[in-house]
């Protein structure tokens, strides 16, 4: 179950790239911001810890408590890009891309915590 798990490989692509987005933020960018990329780097990073840690759950109860942990820090990586986003730390194309990314994860932990509802 664990090896080729789309969830746990897109998870750990999207931290990936959210902490390239928050060395950019930081080091690279001219206009330096640390809060909101601070922010968005706990919860970017949180959705595939908290994905690996559901795949290794100890019930059906368990899975299904990291997996809708995983949910809700993948809406809240979704605010902190919006608001980078509308205060033009990053670009519309930065942002369209790595939103769509955001997104689709949205969509298959939903998938995910509905169907572990149902067992």
């Amino acid at each position: 179950m664990d090896e080729n798990n789309v969830i746990k490989e897109k998870s750990k692509s999207f931290a990936i790239r959210i902490i390239n987005l928050y060395k950019y933020l930081t080091i690279n960018a001219s206009q330096k911001e640390y809060v909101l990329s601070k922010q968005v780097l706990r919860s970017g990073t949180s959705i595939g810890a908290n994905v690996k840690e559901a795949l290794r759950g100890q019930s059906k109860a368990d899975f299904r408590a990291k997996m809708n942990i995983a949910l809700k820090e993948a809406s809240e990586t979704e605010y902190w890009l919006e608001l980078l986003n509308e205060t033009e730390y990053i670009s519309k194309e930065s942002f369209d891309s790595i939103i769509s990314d955001n997104v689709e994860i949205i969509k298959i932990l939903t998938t995910i915590v509905k169907n572990s509802q149902d067992e």
